[in-house]
């Protein structure tokens, strides 16, 4: 088993992969992908779409042994929700 080290706290994770995601990837994968998962890394900004975290990240760990990948669902604002209510329904 591979142990992999984050170099970057969680901030600036969050950070870069939404503004990768924002400033190209979305328009890429929303059609026709809505609630599977974008895993982005963060370093090189190549991704893989996937339908669980492992599904995303495991080619793109394939590629680029040592990415720094954020996920998000594709749609929503993260890749999970808590509560009985997902956030879409409360916009």
């Amino acid at each position: 088993m591979v142990i992999r080290q984050r170099r970057y706290s969680k901030e600036e994770l969050a950070r870069r992969g939404q503004e990768l995601y924002e400033s190209g990837i979305r328009q890429q994968v929303e059609a026709g992908n809505e609630g599977k998962i974008v895993a982005i890394d963060i370093e090189t900004g190549d991704y893989e779409v996937g339908d669980t975290i492992m599904a995303a990240t495991d080619p793109l760990f394939e590629r680029i042994p040592d990415a720094q990948p954020w996920t998000i669902r594709i749609g929503h604002r993260a890749v999970y929700h808590f509560g009985s209510r997902s956030l879409k329904q409360n916009q």
